[in-house]
């Protein structure tokens, strides 16, 4: 008998019904931030950090998985059960931590953003800052959830981009496998620093929020499902959608980091351009090297992946914030029905476009966002790792046991790359 239902959908529905938070989740990784780090590291060392996205894939996989679990079976976020089960002042501490670090962000996005509006268009660096992050703002607040998560779906075809300069450019593919699977390791400060750099753009904080919480979201806007702490019934086919859809999601995330490492390694590296600082400044160092055309498509795809991404970052802001202070949340919620929620957002998004009418280095900024997010990221995937074996949290839908010790892997990598954060500053 098929299954057609409003809790687990057909026995084989179509992908794109499946695909949602992990989807949105994993594409929002690839943010301006993120595109500057994998461009540096590809402009730095070539082909030779390449390596690192298979080794992340699985532990960012297993992590973001995990986060969707807990908030599909408990129905709530990672910040209302750590309200629900851990001490406040843990609580209070990582909230506090993810708001400067995701504010940090944004400001860094939008900057990168209107960076290369203004690359491709000329005009106004800060008017083009107010004008996308107020665009953000809007479709959060006003437009159905329903409908704001078709936007999502479709601005991830904005990373297409980054396929189609692999394809403009010439590459050496030989090469390129050679520091994919065979992994070459120095003493060289700066090529630690940049392994460290990568996992922290691949593995944070405010991504396991933000699909937590859009597991949760799902359940209120889909009749019939229902927490699987209450349901185990319901479990099998949550979990399979959960799966799929992360797994995917994050494979889409690593492949274009992968494509943006490749670009530059091929084309900046290979001519000598081995410093990176900015998003702009990677799009116009392609420009005498790759043409107008790479050039064009990597600066779009910088505007197309901010304007998925800020969304995400302010939004998992809001969700930690709301949960913590026991607030309505929900972006399937009114305005007015959660006004504190969508005030979060706004504020944050506001308070990131105004880091760029100060005289902070964004480059900076960003470096210590960075900081904190490796800072964060150890407690939050220790609490989610004791989460997911308690039967109080969990009931029946506990996580197994070798999903567990990957997991703890990845939180043991993570807390190794925020200690050798710690020593480079000081």
């Amino acid at each position: 008998m098929q299954k057609n239902d409003a809790v687990v959908g057909p026995s084989k529905p179509r992908l794109l019904g499946i695909l949602g938070p992990g989807l949105i989740t994993g594409a929002s990784d690839d943010d301006p931030s993120g595109i500057a780090t994998y461009s540096q590291a590809g402009a730095q060392f070539g082909f030779g950090l390449t390596w690192t996205l298979l080794f992340s894939y699985p532990l960012m996989s297993v992590v973001q998985e995990i986060s969707a679990r807990i908030g599909r079976t408990t129905g709530h976020g990672i910040a209302g059960n750590m309200r629900r089960y851990y001490p406040n002042w843990l609580l209070q501490s990582v909230v506090v931590l993810l708001l400067i670090a995701n504010i940090i962000n944004i400001g860094a996005d939008l900057g990168a953003m209107a960076d290369a509006l203004k690359l491709i268009i000329g005009g106004p660096h800060l008017a083009y800052v107010i004008m996308l992050g107020a665009v953000s703002v809007v479709l959060q607040v006003f437009l159905k959830y329903s409908r704001y998560v078709s936007v999502l779906k479709w601005l991830t075809l904005s990373l297409f981009a980054y396929f189609g300069t692999v394809l403009v450019v010439h590459v050496p593919w030989g090469e390129v496998a050679q520091g994919l699977f065979i992994p070459k390791l120095t003493a060289d400060a700066g090529f630690w620093t940049s392994v460290v750099a990568i996992l922290g753009t691949t593995i944070s904080p405010y991504l396991f929020f933000w699909q937590a919480s859009q597991e949760v979201e799902d359940q209120k806007v889909k009749p019939g499902r229902k927490p699987l702490k209450k349901a185990p019934e319901q479990a099998e086919s949550a979990i399979e959608r959960i799966r799929l859809d992360t797994y995917i999601g994050m494979a889409f995330s690593n492949l274009v980091a992968l494509a943006i490492m490749i670009t530059a390694g091929a084309t900046l590296h290979a001519s000598g351009v081995t410093d990176i600082e900015s998003t702009s400044q990677a799009a116009e160092a392609l420009k005498p090297v790759a043409g107008a055309f790479a050039f064009g498509i990597f600066a779009l795809g910088v505007i197309g992946t901010g304007l998925l991404t800020i969304p995400v970052l302010a939004g998992s802001a809001g969700y930690a914030l709301g949960e913590a202070r026991k607030w309505p949340t929900g972006l399937d919620r009114k305005p007015f029905e959660a006004k504190a929620f969508y005030l979060t957002i706004a504020v944050a998004t506001l308070l990131g476009a105004c880091l760029n009418f100060t005289p902070v280095n964004p480059i900076k900024a960003l470096y210590w966002s960075a900081v904190v997010n490796g800072v964060v990221a150890v407690p939050v995937m220790a609490v989610m790792m004791l989460m997911t074996g308690r039967r109080d949290i969990m009931g029946k839908a506990t996580v197994p046991a070798v999903m567990r010790i990957v997991g703890w892997v990845a939180t043991a990598v993570m807390a190794v790359a925020a200690i050798v954060m710690i020593v480079q500053i000081f």
